[in-house]
């Protein structure tokens, strides 16, 4: 699953679609990708999710976001998601994942938590809830002690601290941050853009 993690490494932000209807996630995704975004995670708590990713399985590499069982996992790989991400220690999901030849991102917050998803060969540890639960500080302490495991962390990132969370040993990160929802419902898609654009360091014209 190497080259699944070392893509999302390339692409340092990875965007987390998490929008009322299926329509409004397809053209915030196409925004996104317009600006230069690579990957997408699209949740499952979207309506009509597995439809979303099958959408964008041949455009970037898709990933499917709060897969919460066994059942949901099988149906995000059937639908083309290349990367899976649960919000808890998910165990048994590795073995899923690498079965289909994709990648497992499970969440761990409190040292115990994160050794035990890397043991069940989580391929990346989501720290999550990132900025409620310490910060980038939090992420320092727990890389220091394991240096070894690449970690994402995912919630409440933005680009207020996104460079904080670099410095402080994450290898990529997820967040939720870079649809402007407001713009996008009232179809404002040069300004979704444009707000997205600068996750990449650019301006849109």
């Amino acid at each position: 699953m190497k080259p699944i993690v070392d893509r999302l490494i390339g692409e340092r932000v990875v965007p987390v679609l998490r929008l009322d209807t299926a329509e409004l996630t397809i053209q915030a995704g196409e925004c996104l990708l317009e600006v230069g975004f690579g990957s997408l995670e699209i949740t499952m708590t979207t309506p009509g999710a597995p439809e979303v990713i099958r959408h964008f399985a041949q455009k970037c590499l898709v990933g499917a976001g709060t897969v919460l069982d066994e059942r949901m996992a099988a149906g995000c790989i059937e639908a083309g998601a290349q990367f899976l991400v649960a919000p808890f220690v998910f165990t048994s999901l590795p073995k899923i994942c690498h079965e289909a030849q994709r990648a497992a991102l499970i969440a761990g917050f409190t040292p115990t938590e994160v050794l035990e998803a890397h043991r069940a060969g989580a391929d990346v540890v989501k720290l999550f809830p990132a900025a409620s639960g310490g910060g980038p500080s939090h992420l320092a302490a727990i890389k220091a002690v394991y240096p070894q495991i690449v970690f994402c962390p995912t919630g409440g990132v933005s680009l207020d601290n996104m460079e904080q969370y670099f410095a402080a040993g994450a290898s990529f990160v997820g967040t939720g941050a870079l649809v402007p929802v407001a713009a996008l419902k009232r179809g404002d898609l040069h300004a979704v853009r444009a707000h997205a654009a600068a996750y990449k360091g650019r301006k849109v014209a």
